[in-house]
């Protein structure tokens, strides 16, 4: 299987329908035995930001191999199915920004790239909007089977490849800017923040920190878990991605400060004077 471990999968179609199936069954039709890993299929329909984090955040934990990704809001217009060399790992969906964050976390960025364009590859009739069946998956699981990249399509030039903006991320004298990547089914809160960041401010665990969320100012304590604060209290904590997160004990951080992904954030250290609250003044 040309040196791949597995095919992976994330995409916005849901549960509910059998398109996800449909997308296993070419692949196993392709390449019989075909290992196949369903990063998440619950993506927002149509959120490339949230589809590109968790694909990024993902990558890294998995085995070598192909990755399909379809968030596809474009689908069945003129932008461009790719498949994406990092070395070793191959990216495969739309070129609207969804893969680029992970072709940079999982190797040293792109290093060669196709677009899809030999339609002998893909099944037949092509839906205009199920790409993720007829071209994505069909392609990925002929180069699992050892088709050489180069025989998918045109070949690229690395900066014709769309990429999202990086996230804000702004380190400041005494204090930290950034933005909230996503907000999870539970409510918690990622920021484009790390620990590293606050570390660097001399912020540490066991310590409060100084919300400052537009006009509102917010001391939240910073610990190591949900549970070192008592349920319903706000807790600022460094996630499994090594982000800054904020979330309440047994509650929804999302819904108490109203704040969706892209809203900017700013961090500081907490003055003396300001004791951990975990809500929202008055």
């Amino acid at each position: 299987m040309a040196g791949y471990q597995c095919l992976t999968f994330l995409t916005d179609y849901g549960l509910e329908d059998g398109f996800v199936a449909s997308c296993h069954g070419v692949a196993a039709r392709i390449c019989p035995g075909v290992r196949i890993i369903d990063i998440t299929h619950l993506v927002p329909p149509g959120d490339v930001r949230r589809g590109a984090t968790v694909l990024a955040q993902t990558v890294p934990y998995l085995p070598p191999g192909v990755h399909v990704a379809v968030v596809d809001p474009g689908v069945g217009t003129t932008r461009r199915g790719v498949a994406i060399d990092i070395g070793g790992q191959v990216f495969v969906g739309p070129d609207n920004g969804l893969l680029s964050w992970a072709v940079h976390v999982a190797g040293n960025g792109p290093v060669r790239a196709y677009e899809l364009t030999n339609t002998e590859l893909w099944l037949e009739p092509v839906s205009a909007t199920f790409h993720g069946r007829d071209i994505f998956m069909p392609v990925a699981a002929h180069l699992v089977n050892g088709l050489d990249l180069a025989a998918v399509g045109r070949a690229l030039q690395l900066e014709e490849l769309v990429m999202l903006p990086p996230p804000v991320r702004r380190i400041r004298e005494n204090s930290v800017e950034g933005e909230v990547l996503t907000v999870d089914r539970f409510g918690n809160i990622q920021l484009s923040v790390t620990a590293a960041d606050l570390e660097r401010l001399g912020i540490r665990k066991g310590g409060v920190v100084l919300l400052s969320l537009g006009r509102r100012k917010l001391s939240v304590p910073y610990q190591w878990t949900f549970g070192s604060v008592a349920p319903g209290e706000l807790v600022a904590y460094a996630d499994s991605a090594g982000c800054v997160a904020l979330a309440v004990n047994a509650g929804d951080a999302a819904q108490r400060l109203g704040l969706p992904p892209g809203a900017h954030v700013r961090i500081a250290p907490a003055p003396d004077s300001f004791a951990p609250t975990g809500v929202l003044p008055r």
